[in-house]
């Protein structure tokens, strides 16, 4: 059977466990299920490379002992194995030796849950997955297609979508920023790590050594405070044959930003931050006064520009939102004009991140200048902006029609010989000043259009129409019967 072929009966199989509610659930049974097979996959391989490598889970407990045997336990003594000695086992495994990768299996059986009630429906996955064979460089390759599909559907399984950024813009972040092997790049609110297997396979693909690709162990860094997206994220990059993924289960504004060090800088910051979030547990606070605020975007962008080496550079992705405002927004804009050089903002329509959010996002991209705490002078001198237009007759994406990697070719083509067009046109510092570093600018080559909506954009601004007038209505009513 294909691999997809595997996954489609699993699937069908969990449809019918009492245990699970909802697609996210089921993709996170899938997820821990998934994780722990490919470790230890991965394990045998290392024991097979290296006679000294002890794996850091416990014999009993190690898939092959358990899960690999298809007549193997089943039934109520599956589930009670699970539940009552697997998860409890890997929960507290000794991390005292600090083996990263026990710290690994730690945390994502921590973070992660087993829903399944019928331990005859897990005995039927794990047997499915058993058809796989990590260490089989063929099957390896097709599961990572594979496993691109699944994360993909996290973006229509409620809030979850929110840690999945379309693998057209990671893949073209990357190719514009193109990391070099030894520099350090970190995405500080990695999701399913998007960015960071975008950047090993760049990487990848101009080294051949054993040595050099170990190198990017350490070198590729991202940072997530949610469970599954962790999980999804580590499982992302062993496959992509990293043994020790250097992701980091944590809240990124958990730290006051003057505990960073130089050694703490990256070369790169691919990331698509959380947007429209409130910060939790006061972590504004981290922050110094005149940058303090609820809203998580902006914090991001100050931390972002802050972990950046001088000379380094990054490419995110930020909502109109964070363009434009006052107070501690207009603060933050400034900061990012005078510490670094943004050069370009790539303008996406609203619908790229659907369904999870209609909102407009932009791609920024800037290189760090310099530190800059008092200095009057602007690093930007001029920012160039792209609009991003829809395909030809494409209303909106949507999940049957994401952003293609193919649309950016003419931003490609133009990056490295810019000519003003009626999708492009520059901006100059002077103008942005006068904005109060407002940088939400539209096309100056664009007659006024008629915007055209989605049907679900339409209804929004129907209803909200709808309870603007009953509300005038409930006024005006009031006002007669008070007399007035």
């Amino acid at each position: 059977m294909s691999i997809t072929g595997v996954i489609e009966s699993i699937r069908k199989i969990m449809w019918q466990d009492s245990g699970l509610n909802g697609d996210a659930q089921r993709l996170e049974q899938l997820g821990w299920m998934l994780f722990f097979k490919v470790f230890c996959d991965k394990d045998q391989e290392m024991e097979l490379m290296d006679e000294n490598y002890v794996s850091p889970i416990p014999e009993k407990y190690r898939w092959e002992n358990w899960a690999s045997d298809d007549e193997g336990m089943t039934g109520d003594e599956l589930l009670y194995f699970i539940d009552r000695e697997l998860f409890p086992a890997l929960r507290n495994l000794d991390l005292s030796t600090g083996n990263q990768r026990a710290v690994i299996v730690h945390e994502v059986f921590d973070g992660n849950n087993n829903y399944m009630k019928s331990g005859i429906n897990i005995r039927k996955v794990l047997n499915k997955l058993n058809e796989i064979d990590f260490n089989n460089t063929k099957d390896k390759h097709a599961f990572g297609d594979v496993y691109e599909g699944l994360l993909k559907d996290l973006q229509s399984a409620g809030k979850s979508g929110e840690f999945y950024t379309p693998r057209a813009i990671t893949q073209f972040i990357t190719h514009i920023l193109d990391p070099k092997l030894g520099e350090k790049v970190l995405d500080p609110a990695c999701g399913t790590g998007g960015y960071l297997t975008a950047v090993i396979e760049n990487i990848s693909k101009k080294v051949s050594s054993l040595e050099d690709l170990k190198s990017l162990q350490d070198n590729i860094i991202g940072w997530e405070y949610k469970p599954l997206p962790y999980l999804l994220a580590t499982t992302n990059l062993i496959l992509h044959d990293v043994e020790i993924p250097n992701i980091t289960y944590r809240d990124s504004l958990d730290k006051p930003l003057s505990e960073y060090r130089e050694k703490d800088r990256v070369d790169v910051i691919e990331a698509n931050p959380p947007f429209g979030g409130i910060v939790a547990n006061n972590n504004e606070n981290n922050f110094p006064q005149n940058y303090r605020t609820k809203e998580s975007a902006d914090l991001f962008l100050i931390l972002m520009i802050h972990l950046l080496k001088v000379g380094g550079r990054a490419g995110i992705v930020l909502p109109d939102g964070s363009l434009t405002g006052d107070g501690v927004k207009q603060r933050v804009r400034e900061k990012l004009l005078k510490d670094c050089r943004l050069h370009t903002i790539i303008r996406l329509p609203n619908s790229v991140f659907q369904p999870y959010a209609t909102v407009a996002t932009n791609l920024l991209f800037f290189d760090k200048v310099h530190h800059n705490n008092d200095t009057s002078s602007f690093a930007t001198k001029e920012v160039w902006y792209y609009e991003h237009r829809l395909p030809e007759g494409q209303k909106s994406y949507s999940k049957t029609k994401p952003i293609k990697e193919s649309e950016f070719n003419p931003i490609k083509e133009w990056w490295n010989d810019r000519k003003e067009s009626e999708t492009c046109w520059k901006v100059s510092i002077d103008t942005l000043k006068d904005r109060n570093f407002d940088l939400d600018i539209k096309n100056p080559h664009k007659a006024e259009e008629t915007q055209e909506y989605s049907s679900t954009e339409l209804m929004d601004k129907l209803s909200k129409s709808f309870l603007k007038s009953a509300n005038l209505l409930e006024n005006l009513k009031k006002s007669l019967d008070d007399g007035v």
